[in-house]
């Protein structure tokens, strides 16, 4: 099993990703575009967040977006449906060697 340490700049949000991942999804929607994220979508169950970060819940309320709330850097979204399996970790809190090489999926949010 694989298992990458990551977390925010100052170290108060660290993440625990137990897949390694084999593509980055760059999402054009609204608050994507602007945090500049790389997500590696997975399930819950799939990673460890742990520290005390912020939520900032966006548009139809869907989704949490979550953020350190001391350097700010964005961390990972959630879900607001419990039922719902799937979840975006941001690759940039990683060592950028896991990014390296990886295909960059273009996903179309601005337009649900």
């Amino acid at each position: 099993m694989s298992e990458h340490r990551g977390g925010c700049h100052c170290g108060r949000v660290t993440i625990v990703l137990y897949d390694t991942p084999v593509e980055a999804a760059e999402c054009n929607c609204s608050i994507c575009r602007r945090t500049a994220g790389l997500s590696h979508y997975c399930a819950p169950d799939r990673v460890t967040v742990a520290g005390e970060g912020a939520a900032y819940r966006q548009g139809d309320g869907a989704l949490d977006l979550w953020h350190c709330p001391i350097c700010g850097c964005t961390t990972h979204w959630t879900s607001t449906d419990p039922a719902y399996p799937r979840m975006g970790v941001n690759l940039r809190m990683f060592d950028p060697a896991l990014c390296r090489g990886l295909p960059i999926r273009p996903v179309d949010g601005a337009s649900y």
